[in-house]
């Protein structure tokens, strides 16, 4: 299994029916609000000319066209004509459900329905008689060969032989993922209070004996449309996925749509639309809670600050699908340098089964240098854009080039879209630095201190360029500039979890053959 989930540690210092009415929007997005449908189809935009439309020839609107426009349902994978989508709400076929409703007076169910879906076009083979899906010659071929669960991911030969009729009713195991899949019955939409005359005396009779519990329940829901009621079992390790579509190349936008056909797609968050705080305040109480960040360093780094503030306990561990540029925590933690198209089914696997390791995490404390002229002190920056740092803190040559990267990006996304081309940003801002020596005074700036011991001497002695406090082992896309001590007795092997940092000097010629692009 591996080792690749990284705990915190304390920081040093069938159909469902829907009322007729006007068409609406396609959703490209989840609905969070009150008025949130459930069995809504996540919409996106598709040009695989193999895709055929889900109304079948007969109904169809443009079946004589091959270039119509289509969209391609995120969460259950069906696609339609743009011209279809009124047919389809006709016959009123629907998503699978990603909740429930609240306030129904009918007992609650705690298992999970199929969510049969006809395919004309089916990988794999038919759980009932073991036989391939796909005939000869059926390139061309337009029948309904496979009816398919878009939970469990079940599929049958469209045959009375293969697919009986108590399948229809049957509760859904919902797969080999169930471990790590919010089950709807979990997340339950919060019926509107009715504002009646009747609703609001019997709220003044009880104020006095609940309000202290009242007051908490406010403050937990906070008004929310939505709340989590998990049911505990150790066999259970929910998951959180967050995606940063910006982060590295372009595949962050891929990577979200699959996690939405393997899970609930309430389990799954686009970082670009919004932060993961309310995400992880609705989820804060569910046992057994993992949390995969799918993005670049930063992107965990922003995850594990919210968790910080929110103080969950016991704080859910956390594993990285690497998407980002360098990647060292990833590269630390086992998770690799970089996403290359590993199937999501077996990403979801090492999450599952993922041991869980320890991470030193550490507060940077900054003060005002009462040594320099009050000009110079007006100047300076009184606060960092983040206190708290995972991987490592530098001054210097890479820093100077990291920010540069950080602006440009900023400034520029759309030409930050794949992992080589920002590497290559990261080498030809590197080499300008270079020419420029920017850093080459930095020793005559800094004091150092480790341990009672003053460094400062040393630095300005070799007139360090860049001066690095490591908390991994890994650094600059994954590089070890601390490799093995071996026999030096005053040094000993780094790890992510001893408590201690490591400090390294880099003169510009070290530097250079310690990076690599």
């Amino acid at each position: 299994s591996r080792s690749g989930l990284q705990h915190l540690a304390p920081v040093h210092s069938l159909n469902i029916a829907v009322s007729n009415g006007p068409v609406k929007e396609p959703r490209a997005a989840l609905e969070w609000t009150e008025n949130a449908v459930n069995g809504e189809h996540l919409w996106l935009e598709t040009n695989v000319s193999g895709d055929l439309c889900y109304l079948g020839e007969e109904s169809c609107q443009v079946k004589f066209s091959k270039s119509a426009l289509r969209r391609k349902c995120a969460a259950c994978k069906i696609v339609v004509h743009n011209a279809c989508m009124e047919q389809l709400e006709k016959i009123n076929f629907r998503c699978k459900p990603t909740f429930r409703e609240g306030g129904s007076r009918s007992p609650r169910e705690n298992f999970v329905r199929h969510h049969w879906v006809h395919r004309r076009r089916q990988e794999g083979k038919c759980k009932q008689c073991g036989k391939g899906f796909q005939q000869k010659f059926s390139f061309h071929s337009k029948e309904i060969v496979a009816i398919s669960c878009s939970w469990c991911k079940l599929a049958f030969h469209n045959k009375v032989t293969c697919f009986m009729l108590h399948h229809i009713e049957e509760p859904c195991s919902l797969g080999a993922h169930a471990a790590v899949i919010v089950p709807p019955t979990w997340i339950i939409k919060v019926k509107k209070p009715q504002n009646s005359l009747k609703t609001s005396t019997r709220r003044k009779k009880r104020t006095s004996f609940k309000r202290k519990a009242s007051k908490r329940g406010n403050e937990d829901n906070k008004g929310r449309p939505f709340v989590i009621k998990p049911i505990s079992s150790p066999l259970m390790k929910p998951l959180l996925v967050f995606v940063n579509p910006k982060s590295g190349g372009n595949q962050g936008t891929k990577i979200l749509q699959t996690f939405m056909w393997y899970l609930n797609p309430r389990q799954v968050f686009d970082l670009s639309q919004e932060g993961p705080r309310d995400a992880l305040e609705l989820y804060r109480k569910v046992p057994n809670l993992r949390i995969l960040a799918c993005g670049g360093d930063g992107t965990v780094g922003w995850i594990l600050s919210i968790l910080d503030e929110l103080q969950l306990s016991p704080p859910p561990p956390v594993a990285v699908l690497p998407l980002g540029t360098g990647n060292d925590l990833a590269r630390t933690l086992n998770w690799g340098g970089g996403y290359t198209d590993e199937p999501v089914s077996k990403i979801l696997c090492h999450v599952e089964d993922g041991t869980i390791v320890q991470l030193d995490r550490w507060n940077l404390q900054v003060e005002r240098n009462p040594d320099l002229p009050q000009d110079e002190l007006e100047d300076g920056a009184r606060k960092l854009p983040l206190s708290v740092f995972n991987n490592y803190f530098s001054l210097g040559f890479d820093a100077h080039v990291t920010l540069e990267f950080h602006e440009s990006r900023e400034a520029n996304p759309e030409k930050f879209n794949s992992r080589f081309r920002n590497k290559m940003f990261y080498a030809g801002a590197a080499f300008t630095d270079f020419l420029q020596r920017s850093s080459r005074d930095l020793s005559k700036h800094v004091k150092v201190v480790c341990d009672g011991t003053d460094l400062t001497p040393k630095i300005q002695e070799l007139k360090f360029q860049c001066i690095v406090f490591l908390n991994i082992p890994r650094y600059c896309a994954g590089t070890m500039p601390w490799g093995n001590p071996g026999d030096h007795r005053d040094f000993e092997p780094q790890r992510h979890d001893d408590g201690y940092i490591e400090v390294i000097g880099f003169t510009m010629a070290s530097l250079v053959s310690t990076l690599q692009v």
